[in-house]
């Protein structure tokens, strides 16, 4: 009887999750389709590019899938039922039975975090949300306020305060801006917005987004044009309703082979999983998380239907990578554990290995 292998998103840790299975388990019993809401691979650590007004090169998934036998089912999942071990999707064949099923559904912006944020602000988590904060930024002008100053939200600064140097762009931050970096890397991040005349307030809670800006929760407000809103991401509710165990923040929580706790014949991979590695540190949502975790899915599902006992998954990190426009950035080096080490690369250097690592992430994906 074939076993059938689903993967739910065609991300970073799909893609990988669903072209690793296919290489490792070459059977005739074997059938893996991978399910993704659009025909293409979207580049997320590009979206800002995007926003920005800058057209990104097409990947059609049928193009990176070609000679793997994987099939693609370009539709939304609307349910999982674990009982019946289906998918159902909003389009045809609107089920999918699975007898293994591979979670990389990712994440979005929290836009569900502040009130008004969901009405009022704009983001740029997915491609779609890129599309529509580049549309509205056609005619920039006035002022946009950036909420939330992680990497997302550092990179879409500087950007659109490239590409739009008439408009006063502001960041605000809850803490301290790359409280993550060493202090060289945070000294250099600081005059890379003073070059880019980016405005920037740091511990600053947002209580609301309201049609004219950010509602502040000491009473003031930064009147804005626009909103930008990257101050976290959250993942869809659908493990949680599928009766998967999970974490508060609805992360699937898994074993150290990223096989779910509550379900053995699901996996999970990427910004949808909780992964803790040896030392109790969580995994970061990232594509550089998401690449390793989906090819350890593969192992780690091949390792499952031939008896094997795959070794547990241990990330390491190595560097973090932050555009500050298409010439600039600064890459943070990192101890294993994602600990920031004094070292950093910046300026045309950092924007051109980041450039590099980029491309580089999808010639492995196209293999």
């Amino acid at each position: 009887m074939t076993h059938h292998i689903v993967v739910l998103g065609a991300g970073y840790a799909g893609l990988s999750a669903a072209k690793g299975a296919s290489r490792k388990l070459r059977r005739g019993d074997i059938r893996i389709t991978l399910v993704n809401a659009v025909g293409h691979f979207v580049e997320r650590v590009r979206l800002h590019q995007l926003a920005a007004g800058q057209p990104l090169k097409e990947l059609p998934l049928s193009g990176l899938l070609a000679g793997t036998g994987i099939e693609l089912v370009v539709a939304r999942v609307t349910a999982v039922d674990a009982a019946a071990r289906t998918v159902q999707i909003d389009s045809a064949p609107y089920a999918i039975a699975y007898d293994t099923l591979v979670y990389a559904l990712g994440s979005a912006a929290d836009t569900a975090a502040v009130p008004g944020a969901a009405a009022h602000a704009s983001a740029v988590a997915t491609y779609q949300d890129a599309v529509r904060l580049r549309d509205r930024m056609s005619d920039a002008r006035g002022s946009l306020v950036v909420a939330g100053a992680g990497l997302t939200g550092i990179e879409a600064a500087t950007e659109l305060a490239e590409t739009y140097p008439a408009l006063t762009v502001r960041l605000v931050t809850g803490g301290e801006l790359g409280a993550g970096l060493s202090q060289r890397g945070r000294r250099y991040l600081r005059a890379a917005l003073d070059r880019h005349g980016v405005t920037l307030r740091e511990h600053t809670r947002v209580s609301e987004v309201a049609a004219h800006g950010l509602v502040l929760a000491d009473g003031g407000e930064i009147p804005a044009d626009a909103v930008v809103w990257t101050a976290g991401f959250r993942v869809p509710d659908l493990a949680r309703e599928a009766g998967f165990a999970v974490d508060a923040r609805g992360l699937i929580t898994v074993d150290p082979t990223l096989r779910s706790l509550s379900h053995p014949e699901v996996f999970a991979a990427g910004d949808a999983v909780a992964a803790y590695g040896p030392d109790g540190a969580a995994s970061r949502m990232s594509c550089q998380t998401g690449l390793p975790m989906g090819a350890y899915v593969a192992g780690s599902v091949a390792a499952s239907l031939t008896g094997r006992a795959p070794k547990p998954l241990r990330l390491r990190y190595v560097w973090q990578n932050i555009s500050l426009g298409r010439h600039d950035g600064l890459t943070q080096f990192t101890r294993s554990d994602d600990s920031p080490v004094a070292a950093v690369l910046t300026g045309r250097a950092s924007a051109r290995f980041k450039e590099a690592v980029t491309r580089g992430t999808v010639l492995a994906l196209r293999r």
